[in-house]
């Protein structure tokens, strides 16, 4: 599965910090990391304090990375700036909403305005086709992130997280 893969590859990366805002899309990542000793994963009320918690984990000399929905990303945009203007490495893990599929109409606006206005605040942005490259993407991702002080995203695309209905929303 595709959570577990990811969490390899941020253990074999040293990532110390994973900021999140919950999310069904992360839930079995969130879980891992939650469940992992070299982890700390930290609970956030909006993806906005993902930018200066991962700052923070930089300046303190240990790495991290971002988890949230693609509607968090209108979130991040002011304090995206601090990532470009200081150079600070991040990389966010973005499970896409408002795809093929989607049931609430919230959703759409910011899941297919995701990737242009990350590349707009200078974000790299790399999206996996399928389940089998999620994890090498993130890898990459890291390694780009990580060597060049850049701030790098990657996009799970909905079929690849599951196309959530409507009865499933309302049967929780």
């Amino acid at each position: 599965m595709w959570p577990e893969a990811i969490h390899r590859e941020l253990g074999a990366a040293k990532i110390r910090v994973v900021g999140y805002v919950p999310d069904g899309g992360h839930k079995r990542l969130i879980e891992l990391c939650q469940a992992d000793k070299s982890m700390r994963a930290v609970v956030l009320s909006t993806e906005e304090e993902g930018i200066g918690l991962a700052t923070g984990a930089w300046l303190g000399g240990e790495r991290s990375v971002l988890l949230m929905q693609s509607s968090g990303v209108g979130n991040v945009i002011n304090a995206l700036g601090t990532i470009k203007e200081c150079r600070f490495p991040l990389v966010t893990i973005v499970t896409m909403r408002g795809e093929e599929g989607e049931f609430n109409p919230w959703q759409v606006p910011m899941g297919q305005a995701t990737r242009t206005v990350l590349e707009a605040m200078g974000t790299i942005v790399h999206r996996p086709a399928t389940a089998e490259e999620v994890a090498p993407t993130v890898n990459a991702a890291l390694r780009l992130a990580y060597n060049s002080y850049a701030s790098v995203a990657v996009l799970i695309p909905q079929r690849v997280i599951g196309i959530k209905s409507f009865q499933e929303q309302t049967s929780q």
